[in-house]
């Protein structure tokens, strides 16, 4: 795992003021514009405004805990086109209130609310006062639910005071502020958990009528439970899946195209993220990183390197756990 802190104070204090210490707007703005996506930052009062972002990463998985004065953020077709992120990033607002829009939508959110947005799409978030907020980010191919159901989501009000809401809550707060101090394989256990329990709120507030009668849905997540259980198999193909399904392949090929993906790209990523697991995992060093390649359908060791490193950016050897 990697963290980094852009700050001189803790997260789980108070709300910054004036006088409390963090960044000054230009490193803020830096900070926060290079945390993964492209954004543009902008606050009215930048001579007195103050700011902090603490950030931690396992594989392809981003959390952050953030605190800052008034300002907005805004993730502009220019910045998309120039460096596109196929990411979607859950928000818990802690403390103040904020403004978020997206998808023409413009929803109010105050402490305790919570919201999704994708990266891919213009998005703008706006606070007018102090505020504190925790943010999980990761690739949209690791939730099993159909790009267009997520879409009905973006930019709404998701409850955190009831239900699966009031449980993913907590759970992503003091993830943002404990995740720096976490070892890898505990991390990356934890991030994944966030992400799961993201799925079920999102499921939740389809609700069971969208989700009895959404039959595609329901296909797409046999298929991908079926990658799962066969991405040892270096053989496995769009063939073979499809046929396991009775469907043809050009209609697996249209799914997953509905998902801004392919099948083949689906199934190399969740072969790599197979992969990080073990090699963070300390249960498992005596496994060769040749050897993790080889048990998750990778047959040139060469190869895998190149595509691991191209996935998260560093080799496996990096993520190795000592």
């Amino acid at each position: 795992m990697t963290s980094s802190r852009h700050s001189e104070g803790d997260l789980s204090e108070a709300p910054l003021t004036d006088a409390s210490p963090g960044l000054g707007f230009i490193d803020y703005r830096h900070a926060v514009s290079n945390a993964v996506v492209a954004l543009d930052v902008h606050a009215e009062h930048d001579e007195h405004f103050r700011g902090a972002l603490d950030a931690a990463t396992a594989g392809d998985i981003h959390v952050f805990g953030i605190s800052a004065g008034e300002h907005s953020v805004h993730r502009t077709p220019g910045l998309i086109s120039r460096a596109p992120q196929q990411y979607v990033k859950f928000s818990l607002i802690e403390e103040g209130t904020g403004l978020i829009v997206q998808d023409g939508r413009e929803t109010s959110l105050s402490a305790g609310d919570m919201a999704i947005y994708d990266t891919d799409r213009p998005y703008s978030l706006l606070f007018d006062d102090t505020m504190r907020m925790s943010i999980v980010m990761f690739p949209k191919v690791m939730l099993d639910i159909p790009p267009d159901a997520v879409a009905r989501l973006t930019a709404m009000r998701l409850d955190g005071a009831s239900g699966v809401g009031a449980m993913i809550g907590p759970y992503v707060a003091s993830l943002a502020r404990g995740a720096p101090e976490l070892d890898t394989h505990l991390a990356r256990r934890m991030f994944r958990t966030a992400v799961e329990m993201v799925g079920t709120l999102l499921e939740a507030n389809l609700g069971p009528d969208a989700a009895s009668t959404d039959t595609h849905g329901t296909l797409l997540r046999r298929i991908l439970d079926y990658i799962d259980e066969n991405l040892p198999d270096s053989d496995l193909s769009p063939g073979q899946i499809a046929a396991a399904h009775f469907i043809s392949v050009r209609h697996l090929h249209a799914i997953f195209n509905e998902q801004g993906t392919t099948v083949s790209t689906m199934i190399r990523a969740r072969r790599l993220e197979r992969c990080y697991d073990v090699l963070v995992d300390p249960q498992q060093t005596h496994l060769s990183i040749t050897a993790v390649a080889m048990a998750h359908g990778f047959v040139d060791a060469a190869h895998f390197s190149r595509t691991f490193r191209a996935h998260f950016g560093v080799p496996p050897s990096a993520v190795r756990t000592a």
